[in-house]
């Protein structure tokens, strides 16, 4: 299996070659399928031994409540279903939607957190801090459900669907927009400059989600490229990278990345080990670094919360032997595991575009650490503070990560701030969308 295909979460779709036929008409909830679905499932799912030895497919009404009955939910939040056009299209950024997303402050209002360039809502000219004050001519209260989270009711992703925001911006005036969601090209950079300290030059990187550029083989990014070329050109001494709402992606990207944050006397060393269920060993794989570029840093700083998942873990853990990693924010989300698309190896899955994306392995770094389903711990707890745009150092973060480098530390105010919101962006979305979590 190429190694470049693999993605953390998720695969890259795999090539499958076979008769075409004219007369097949797809039905994506028949019991064909349903029963496609479990067979897959005791194939390649990384608890197989923990599915029913038997089922009847008949007696559930959908895919997803097939699936929701089978997974190991001890540990699996993360199996999912979609289509393999959906699959496909997230993996390279092809959005539908208004294009940003959005947060609480410590005293519950809320904010866009990001806008992507090319979305409805960047062409509008939506920026990070902009206070939302209403959405559709209602009160963001009115959107508070009994269980303490929100739900927002901004319909599908459906181009064309459209939502009213009313706005209070930076300078204290407000603006209500309307806008018709649409399919668009989403940036996985969202902000990078140098910042400049007393005999350091800094860079900052804000990393939106792991996303391939489309026709590049083997599979990489032409952004990352770009910015670890912008940072390299620049001499920097340091790196903080801010991962607080990338939900994961590629892990073909994620090694892209590896590569350039190791330092070059690593290189050939062992970046990290994945294990397949009984059935598969003979398709594990061990993944050792290939230096690229010319940044050697000793340490990095990365900037995380709740809403930092999957591929992102995964750059932390396999950095972390061999780097000194300060992580400032909030406890990452806690996923140790991946997954791949099964449609590759079943025809009726494939014939009738349902993409079934189990859990397929499990991954661990060079020194074995592989369960952090719990995530992993921040140094620093410091609370977001999404009112302030990339870059604006009295984001609290950013204003740490400055310190720590300036200091080895942080003050006691920074400390004092930290706070935990009862909803955030991740608890909005499952499966596919809460790797690439937008509205």
């Amino acid at each position: 299996m190429n190694k470049s295909k693999w993605i953390f979460g998720l695969l890259a779709v795999f090539i499958w070659s076979c008769d075409p036929k004219d007369d097949i008409i797809p039905d994506p909830q028949s019991e064909q399928v349903r029963s496609a679905i479990f067979d897959s499932m005791e194939e390649w799912y990384y608890w197989n031994d923990r599915l029913p030895a038997t089922i009847n497919t008949s007696a559930y009404k959908s895919n997803e409540e097939l699936l929701d009955a089978i997974i190991y939910k001890p540990l699996d939040r993360f199996s999912y279903l979609t289509t393999q056009d959906e699959f496909n299209n997230a993996f390279v950024g092809r959005n539908a939607g208004h294009g940003f997303g959005f947060a609480f402050d410590a005293t519950e209002r809320l904010y866009l957190t990001f806008v992507y360039d090319e979305s409805p809502a960047g062409k509008d000219g939506w920026k990070r801090g902009w206070e939302i004050t209403e959405i559709n001519g209602k009160a963001i209260s009115a959107y508070k459900n009994a269980s303490g989270g929100y739900d927002f009711q901004l319909g599908t992703s459906d181009p064309g669907i459209t939502n009213s925001f009313t706005f209070k911006l930076p300078d204290g005036t407000t603006t209500t927009r309307t806008n018709a969601k649409a399919e668009y090209q989403s940036n996985s950079v969202l902000h990078q400059e140098i910042i400049d300290l007393p005999g350091k030059k800094v860079g900052y990187w804000v990393y939106q989600s792991f996303k391939a550029t489309a026709g590049q083989t083997p599979t990489k990014s032409l952004e990352v490229d770009e910015s670890m070329s912008f940072f390299e050109t620049a001499g920097i001494d340091a790196l903080i990278i801010d991962l607080r709402y990338n939900g994961g992606g590629s892990v073909a990207v994620a090694e892209q990345i590896n590569n350039y944050l190791i330092q070059a006397s690593h290189s050939d060393k062992l970046m990290y080990t994945n294990k397949l269920n009984s059935l598969k060993t003979d398709q594990q794989q061990s993944i050792n670094f290939k230096k690229k570029g010319n940044l050697n840093l000793e340490n990095l700083i990365f900037i995380t919360s709740r809403g930092t998942a999957s591929a992102s873990e995964l750059v932390i853990n396999s950095l972390n032997p061999y780097v000194n990693i300060t992580l400032i924010g909030d406890n990452t989300y806690g996923k140790p595991v991946g997954s791949f698309p099964l449609s590759s190896y079943n025809r009726t899955l494939r014939e009738n575009n349902v993409e079934l994306v189990p859990i397929t392995f499990a991954i661990a770094n060079s020194e074995g650490k592989a369960e952090y389903f719990d995530g992993f711990p921040a140094d620093l707890y410091v609370g977001d503070t999404p009112q302030f745009n990339w870059g604006d150092q009295k984001d609290l973060r950013l204003a740490s990560a400055i310190m720590v480098i300036e200091n080895g530390y942080a003050g006691g105010r920074i400390s004092d701030s930290f706070y935990r919101p009862k909803w955030e962006m991740i608890d909005q979305f499952k499966g596919l969308k809460q790797e690439f979590p937008a509205f």
